[in-house]
């Protein structure tokens, strides 16, 4: 089961904060939308994504179908399959959104409460 490109996505406060404050780390902005209060910042293979307002904490995300710069693979496993293997696993399955095919995404959550995005764009 490959889950795709890696991030790690943070509720912020303020993002232009955050935003300087993972600048100073390195990071560049990789995908720009502070009108829609989120940002994707880079640094070599590493992604965070900063969210105002979406959500509260941390969560670990995984995209199907992209690599780590936002590029198509193919072939890929789709959301649905992931999702299916995953609930035939025992995991809870929730938030999910998306159809029968094309972008979809659901949330798992660990043991220790840890939440884990599968956001597939494509």
């Amino acid at each position: 089961m490959q889950l795709g490109a890696f991030s790690i996505s943070l509720g912020v406060n303020d993002l232009a904060e955050s935003r300087a404050f993972y600048e100073a780390l390195g990071f560049e902005a990789f995908a720009d939308m502070s009108e829609h209060n989120y940002l994707i910042l880079k640094n070599g293979e590493a992604v965070i994504g900063l969210f105002q307002g979406m959500f509260e904490g941390m969560m670990l995300t995984f995209n199907p179908g992209w690599d780590q710069s936002a590029q198509n693979t193919d072939p890929f496993t789709d959301v649905r399959e992931i999702k299916s293997k995953l609930a035939a696993a025992g995991l809870g399955i929730t938030q999910e959104q998306g159809g029968d095919e094309g972008p979809a995404s659901f949330v798992v959550t660990d043991p220790d409460g840890n939440t884990v995005l599968i956001d597939q764009h494509r």
